[in-house]
């Protein structure tokens, strides 16, 4: 059944402990959050930063629904709204709220709240499952209960303590020279609320060996990196350890699509990157990516995106050039 998940903002005296550090307002956290981000983007863009899984993204216009890749990352948002559609179900999220993707994903995204006087601000945590799995260790998690999620994602309300982190993260692009020493503790402790949080079953997926989330994750990057090759079910389902049934269960759990049509969807976004950025047809880009019939490939196409290639690419080019595309 479609659903959609929405965290309700946190009031100011919603604290996680008594402790002085996390004592005043969230609004304030929020606001030197917001500051920093604006400091260190200053027009609208995704920014990679000294921290290498640190990215800051400012929007200063709502967009029209965007199709991409979500990574494996923690968005914690410090302005404006955004909503992302997955399959049946959507995830919605603004101040005081994050966003967690466990695996690659593709995914419908949509600013809803942007304006140039306040723009959307965010930053984008980039998820390592090894480091994920030392605090685990370090902190006596790996026995814990770490239930098996029914999605590669999920929202949840960000902990004072969280979005502390958060902030003393972002300040490090303030002082250059401690960041190669500090940051990785200020992640580790990102990773360790994260851990501890209301959604902690579910995160510590990522980084367990052998769970679901884990061997579905090996799956999907070897679609990912064959995407143009024909899927063949079994093989995938042998390098999963799963049969066939199980694999079409886990991964449809997990990514809200089969095999088959994450594939499909990976095929299609490369196409439309093709048409976008190549001087290629649609035609060939349909070759390219691995189908065999182009007008079977512009069908499909027209269903995911709207329009028929063409007419599709024209229109990207045109918002573009409006300075409206997301």
């Amino acid at each position: 059944m479609p659903h959609s998940q929405v965290a309700a903002p946190l009031s100011q005296g919603d604290h996680d402990a008594p402790s002085p550090v996390y004592d005043r307002p969230i609004v304030d956290t929020l606001a030197e959050l917001a500051g920093l981000i604006e400091k260190h983007t200053g027009k609208d863009g995704v920014f990679q930063t000294a921290v290498p899984s640190l990215h800051l993204i400012r929007s200063s216009k709502a967009t029209m629904p965007v199709h991409t890749i979500y990574e494996p990352a923690v968005v914690i948002v410090a302005r404006g709204t955004k909503v992302v559609m997955l399959g049946g179900d959507s995830y919605t999220y603004g101040p005081s709220a994050h966003f967690v993707v466990s695996v690659d994903l593709p995914v419908t995204s949509r600013l809803l709240q942007a304006s140039p006087e306040s723009p959307y601000l965010c930053l984008r945590l980039g998820l390592d499952p090894a480091q994920v799995l030392e605090v685990m260790k370090g902190a006596e998690l790996e026995g814990e209960d770490a239930r098996e999620s029914k999605r590669g994602a999920f929202v949840e309300r960000t902990s004072p303590a969280l979005l502390d982190a958060a902030v003393r993260l972002v300040r490090l692009l303030d002082s250059p020279r401690e960041i190669s020493y500090l940051a990785p503790l200020v992640i580790r402790e990102m990773y360790f609320r994260l851990l501890n949080g209301s959604q902690g079953g579910a995160f510590r997926q990522i980084a367990l060996a052998g769970s679901g989330t884990s061997r579905i994750a090996g799956v999907i990057a070897r679609i990912k990196q064959d995407y143009a090759q024909p899927l063949h079910i079994g093989e995938l389902a042998r390098m999963a350890h799963m049969g066939p049934s199980s694999l079409h269960r886990y991964f449809k759990e997990l990514t809200a699509l089969s095999p088959l049509q994450y594939q499909k969807r990976i095929r299609l976004q490369e196409a439309r990157r093709m048409l976008l950025s190549e001087s290629v047809d649609a035609a060939d880009a349909a070759y390219r990516v691995g189908y065999e019939s182009p007008s079977q490939f512009s069908r499909e196409y027209a269903r995911l995106f709207g329009l028929p290639p063409i007419s599709d690419i024209k229109r990207l080019r045109e918002e573009t050039e409006q300075g409206i595309s997301g």
